[in-house]
């Protein structure tokens, strides 16, 4: 079953991408660029230098998925990217919105209940 949901981690590769690759070249890209394995269930994005084009790479069990779309008009807008960071993990709603065409560089997320932030101090709450 074909499946995107927000429980997925996603990450945009920063460099443009030759949009002539599949399956196994979208795999050395994540691979030797982000470092990360293709085969993880995270999601990969890669847009295309005229920003017209965008690519998911997806494993689910047994197999890749490959998510493509090309503008007729207008491009997809690329987030600011951290430069320390090789890696850039976007959330499932920016990503929606960049899809949508809403820009997404002057949203502010606001502040929201994490459960990280519950276990962190849970954790500090029971060493103490």
């Amino acid at each position: 079953m074909f499946s995107l949901t927000s429980s997925l981690t996603y990450y945009l590769y920063q460099g443009q991408s030759d949009m002539r690759k599949s399956f196994d070249g979208l795999c050395g890209l994540v691979q030797s660029k982000l470092h990360r394995n293709p085969m993880s269930g995270e999601v990969f994005i890669f847009i295309s230098r005229r920003r017209n084009t965008i690519k998911l790479l997806h494993w689910e069990q047994g197999g890749f998925v490959l998510y493509y779309k090309r503008l007729e008009q207008g491009t997809f807008e690329i987030p600011k990217f951290n430069a320390e960071t090789s890696v850039y993990q976007i959330r499932w709603s920016d990503l929606m919105m960049m899809v949508e065409g809403i820009s997404i560089r002057n949203i502010k997320h606001r502040k929201r209940y994490s459960d990280k932030c519950f276990v962190n101090n849970f954790v500090k709450n029971i060493s103490s």
